[in-house]
């Protein structure tokens, strides 16, 4: 029985919670930039940059929940709980894969210069500036959701390691002994 996460699953699950508080950081402090200044600039093409490392990141997490067994939660969760974390997991999962898709994709449609790591990307040779409107709008519309799912996830991981007592949050840690009981 593996106790932990393997290594890469551990590392990739950290990393896309640091590119998740660039991402979000980066578009609600974009305001202290007045607009046309390089730190404006600055701070939107870092948005959009940890936002194509999430896109990246979530699709080679998906990747290797298929090459590696989940560990077990000691003692076992009730069935419903099991039930209830594959769900969040799931809109996780397809939430910080859809908004960077969507908001990459508005880029793209928009037929302006946009950059990612400082580099020019490419525009369509056919804009649909209405396109991009809306899928800019869904982006806006579903990006706050992420602020509640991130929250449930760190309040149940809390949840279950100081009130259940179970090795859930270990599972994840880099360090530390697993709790088992």
């Amino acid at each position: 029985m593996h106790k932990k996460y393997a290594a890469s699953q551990m590392i990739f699950h950290w990393l896309t919670v640091l590119l998740l508080i660039i991402a979000y950081s980066t578009i609600e402090l974009r305001g202290l930039a007045e607009r046309g200044t390089w730190q404006r600039s600055a701070i939107i093409i870092t948005h959009f940059s940890a936002g194509a490392c999430v896109l990246l990141i979530m699709l080679t997490r998906l990747y290797l929940r298929t090459r590696h067994k989940t560990p077990e939660i000691v003692p076992p969760a009730p069935r419903w709980q099991i039930g209830l974390s594959h769900l969040v997991h799931t809109c996780i999962y397809a939430l910080f894969i859809a908004l960077p898709v969507l908001g990459l994709s508005s880029r793209y449609l928009r037929g302006n210069e946009w950059k990612l790591f400082g580099v020019s990307m490419p525009v369509s040779g056919l804009p649909n500036p209405d396109l991009a409107s809306t899928l800019i709008d869904w982006h806006e519309t579903l990006a706050p959701a992420g602020y509640w799912l991130i929250g449930l996830h760190t309040v149940a991981a809390l949840f279950h390691h100081y009130f259940l007592r179970d090795n859930t949050l270990l599972r994840m840690l880099p360090f530390g002994n697993n709790r088992e009981q």
